[in-house]
């Protein structure tokens, strides 16, 4: 069966299995998820508990199916956690997961916890993994967006009884705390602690909240190209600052810029040729969140705007190589700067109106 996060507590109240999967990438709400599981566990007798960690190929998984029947002279309930960093249990592994998941079926004295990373479709689909949601409850565990975040920070201070004010100097504090701490949700649920170490129960002002957040902000410069593609210039600004500060290489944030502009302009001719949106967003890889992303700019877009971004896009290309071109800052970051904002400029323009015939 499948839980998402928000019904694992209610979940745990009513009953535990004796198998989970927890898979995703936010290191914060798999490990929550984990020591939920676990409490739920101890309160029910399960006293002992070893974990394995596989490492590789030549990982042995005869240790991990006699786990569960080596108790101890003490214990007679334990759990047994199994880590695949990698998100793929190799050769031997999935059958090895595939018989776990059949000895789980009725077995009250072994709690088996699989903690896996994001995991893409091949593995979704996998035997093995089919076999452990067959047996036990997964749990999907994605970061929290950018959008959400807010809203999750609001949720996080009411646990320890503090608020910001209504309406939208409310907002305004959420949405200065999500800024600080985009894209690091580990840091931000320590900033969120902090405000209760610091503070009394209540409602918090801006200026409370201002004084005691730091930046700890990390970027993705993948989530960088949905801010471009949304029209979210100060966003897109921060962004860029901070993946500079950070290192990251001018080469790759330029790559993800422009390989959206070429995509944009393929999808482009494609509809111009006759190509469905839908199919022609297929074909050349767009889904989830960019496809809504892509479906939302294309209207605003043009053939000679799209020529034009392409055409700018060429030129920063040489500037990150060190060439100089006309009319272009010639530091790299400046360049990237002014492409990602000519590119979110194009797509907060609005269509323009067709005349009535």
């Amino acid at each position: 069966m499948q839980l998402a996060p928000a019904q694992l507590p209610k979940h745990l109240q009513k009953e535990l299995k004796s198998l989970y999967v927890l898979h995703g990438d936010e290191p914060l709400l798999v490990q929550e998820a984990a020591d939920a599981i676990r409490a739920s566990a101890r309160a029910q007798g399960y006293s002992e508990r070893s974990s394995h960690t596989v490492s590789g190929a030549n990982f042995d998984w005869s240790e991990v199916l006699a786990a569960g029947g080596s108790l101890s002279l003490f214990a007679d309930k334990q759990i047994v956690e199994i880590r695949i960093p990698s998100g793929k249990p190799g050769k031997e592994g999935g059958p090895a997961l595939e018989q776990l998941a059949g000895q789980a079926r009725g077995n009250d004295s072994t709690l088996t916890l699989v903690m896996l990373p994001r995991l893409d479709k091949a593995a979704k689909t996998s035997a093995w993994f089919a076999a452990l949601e067959r047996e036990g409850a997964s749990v999907q565990l994605d970061p929290v967006e950018r959008a959400a975040l807010p809203q999750w920070i609001a949720q996080r201070m009411a646990l320890q009884g503090q608020r910001v004010a209504a309406g939208d100097e409310g907002l305004r504090t959420l949405q200065f705390f999500a800024d600080r701490v985009e894209g690091n949700l580990l840091a931000a649920h320590q900033e969120i602690q902090k405000l209760a170490l610091l503070y009394a129960q209540g409602e918090l002002s801006f200026e409370q909240v201002e004084s005691a957040v730091l930046n700890v902000a990390r970027y993705d410069v993948f989530k960088l190209s949905e801010a471009v593609l949304a029209g979210q210039h100060l966003r897109v600004q921060r962004m860029l600052d901070g993946l500079q500060a950070e290192g990251q290489a001018e080469v790759l944030v330029h790559y993800t810029l422009s390989e959206d502009i070429r995509a944009l302009k393929r999808v482009k001719d494609a509809m111009a040729a006759g190509t469905p949106l839908p199919v022609a967003l297929r074909e050349q890889r767009v889904w989830g969140i960019k496809e809504r992303l892509y479906e939302r700019v294309l209207p605003r877009l043009s053939v000679a705007s799209l020529n034009r971004l392409l055409a700018a896009a060429h030129q920063v290309d040489g500037i990150v190589k060190g060439l100089k071109q006309p009319d272009w800052p010639s530091n790299p970051w400046q360049a990237l700067h002014r492409l990602a904002m000519m590119v979110c400029r194009q797509v907060a323009t609005q269509p323009a109106r067709q005349r009535p015939a």
